[in-house]
């Protein structure tokens, strides 16, 4: 009766951990399948703007995730001299949110589902063209998109890929903030104060 009963445990636990071991993770949904793609993407890098941390070292604002440039900000100007006299092909803010260069001055844009300000408005079809094509809000005719944003990265993506990230950023809180439009060469106002 003994060996019984301890076959019975020794077979019960045996079936316990075969059924444990069979339990897979659920999938991840799409929106944090894309939460994980922006994270190791870098664009957060330029698209969130940054505050003061510990020991003044800049962090990102939680407040303001993919919101990009802030409004009313200061942003860098450059001109062809910035190269032989400072040797910068590029400047930026202290934010990375905005950049100039010889392509003029781009702002990082704000990715947040504002009806206003951010891509509510966008599909997710034009998304992905965007992102396919580096032209802004995926339009055949429309402007290219800037210099630093590295589109041609996503063209590697899949469609999934991307509608992952979409589906992100879609369930990111709306943050109101209207990006300024780039600068043209040559247009480029001063850095404002």
């Amino acid at each position: 009766m003994r060996q019984i009963v301890v076959t019975a445990i020794v077979g019960a636990a045996l079936f316990s951990l075969v059924a444990c071991a069979e339990k897979k993770s659920p999938a991840p949904t799409a929106a944090e399948r894309g939460k994980y793609l922006v994270t190791i993407s870098g664009c957060h890098d330029c698209h969130t703007p940054k505050v003061e941390g510990p020991g003044g070292k800049p962090v990102l604002d939680d407040k303001r995730l993919l919101s990009g440039h802030p409004e009313k900000a200061p942003f860098p100007s450059w001109t062809p001299d910035d190269i032989k006299q400072r040797n910068a092909m590029a400047l930026t803010n202290p934010m990375l949110t905005a950049w100039a260069g010889p392509w003029g001055v781009s702002f990082a844009a704000n990715l947040t589902p504002d009806k206003e300000t951010g891509i509510a408005e966008w599909s997710e079809a034009s998304f992905i063209q965007a992102l396919r094509t580096g032209k802004h809000q995926g339009q055949p005719n429309g402007r290219n998109i800037l210099p630093p944003m590295p589109w041609e990265v996503f063209k590697a993506m899949t469609d999934d890929d991307v509608k992952a990230i979409f589906a992100y950023l879609r369930s990111l809180p709306a943050v109101k903030n209207q990006v300024p439009l780039p600068v043209v060469p040559g247009a480029a106002p001063e850095a404002k104060p």
